[in-house]
């Protein structure tokens, strides 16, 4: 064993997983055993938010540290390539891969489809398992492994995500880690093991599209389990950063509709339902168990965040959106007057639709949706 092990993160965002889906942040119905007991471990942050209400422009902030408006993801169309993060930018995993660490990627990345300067492994991933767009089946699945691809084995892909992950943790146990393990689930297409949804539509009260959901979600959180399990049996735990969190808030239309908190809106949104997303740390070398805290945190301050958490320094010269919260983090002290915070759900065509909001401390400002009538052309 050596001496002094440098700070694993493994890094887990789930899909369209809204503030009121897990049962440690008030969902009475989900099972969502593994996630409650790292909320016990670990911190749950309650006013953590995405960078959008949407899937594409969220992620590319949270791995860049900058507002995805900066980055090129402006949307979540991959076919238009307004779903890719720009060359120029450099990621939490280049700046983790610039310095000795391993970098992986499990998943869903959905920052670039037909080029391969925008590949996961040319954005700082040495390792990379998972699918370029924006969903896939659970079943029928078509992987891309580093450039090839691999083809449905008949596992459940959730179980896959979490398979890779847990063999990239095991391969890397004897040198520091960086791993973003980016579940698809609960996304659409609503397919989960039939037992599990049973069990929900057995309850009589919710409709068939929640049952299979929160099935999904309690899929993903056995699978989570199994990560938390493999760190502990490697005797990793107390040296690793794990922070979950969504990528944005949930779908709620139709027969999705379903418990989420107390807040208005979900995906596509900028209220607080699309953007205010459920989020818990663990550490145990730093951060005291069962812990809540309730100031802002902003899905692009975690760049700066995990790698001062790791005692790193960025190599990136862009300026970052983020802002470094280690002091609140650890010690609960908020670092002073946060800086105003902006969210805009912008779509030009075929139909323009758009949204916006800023929040300056306890005060947001929202600009509500506004579909197809205010459209001009270029010319005008």
């Amino acid at each position: 064993m050596r001496a002094s092990r440098r700070t694993n993160v493994v890094l887990i965002v789930a899909d369209d997983l809204g503030y009121g889906d897990l049962a440690c942040f008030g969902n009475p119905i989900v099972r969502t055993p593994n996630l409650d007991r790292l909320c016990e471990q670990g911190t749950a942050l309650t006013q953590h938010y995405a960078a959008s209400p949407l899937c594409a422009p969220a992620r590319a902030a949270l791995l860049t540290g900058r507002y995805n408006h900066r980055t090129g993801a402006v949307d979540v169309p991959s076919n238009r390539g307004l779903d890719r993060i720009s060359p120029r930018e450099r990621t939490i995993a280049d700046e983790f891969q610039s310095q000795g660490y391993a970098t992986g990627m499990v998943g869903k990345w959905h920052n670039g489809l037909h080029s391969r300067q925008h590949h996961p492994n040319a954005k700082g991933f040495r390792e990379f398992v998972g699918f370029l767009n924006g969903g896939m089946d659970y079943y029928q699945w078509v992987l891309d492994r580093n450039g090839q691809t691999e083809l449905f084995d008949g596992r459940y892909l959730t179980d896959v995500f979490t398979d890779e992950a847990v063999g990239f943790i095991r391969r890397h146990s004897d040198t520091p880690f960086f791993l973003y393990l980016a579940y698809n689930a609960p996304h659409a297409p609503l397919q989960a093991p039939e037992p599990l949804t049973k069990s929900y539509r057995q309850l009589g009260t919710l409709s068939e599209e929640v049952c299979c959901l929160y099935a999904m979600i309690e899929q993903m959180d056995a699978g989570i389990g199994r990560i938390l399990d493999t760190l502990a049996r490697l005797n990793l735990a107390e040296d690793t950063i794990v922070l979950f969190t969504s990528d944005n808030g949930p779908w709620l239309r139709g027969g999705y509709a379903r418990h989420n908190g107390p807040f208005r809106g979900g995906k596509g949104e900028v209220y607080e339902g699309g953007i205010r997303v459920p989020a818990i740390l663990r550490w145990p070398k730093e951060l005291e168990p069962g812990r809540t805290l309730d100031a802002p945190i902003h899905c692009c301050d975690w760049l700066p965040t995990l790698l001062e958490l790791a005692g790193l320094r960025r190599t990136g010269e862009l300026p970052l959106d983020g802002i470094p919260q280690r002091r609140y983090l650890v010690h609960g002290k908020p670092i002073g007057p946060q800086p105003p915070r902006f969210w805009q759900r912008n779509r030009y065509e075929p139909i323009a639709h758009s949204n916006a909001a800023i929040r300056e401390d306890q005060w947001k400002l929202v600009w509500p949706m506004r579909e197809g009538a205010d459209r001009k052309e270029p010319e005008d």
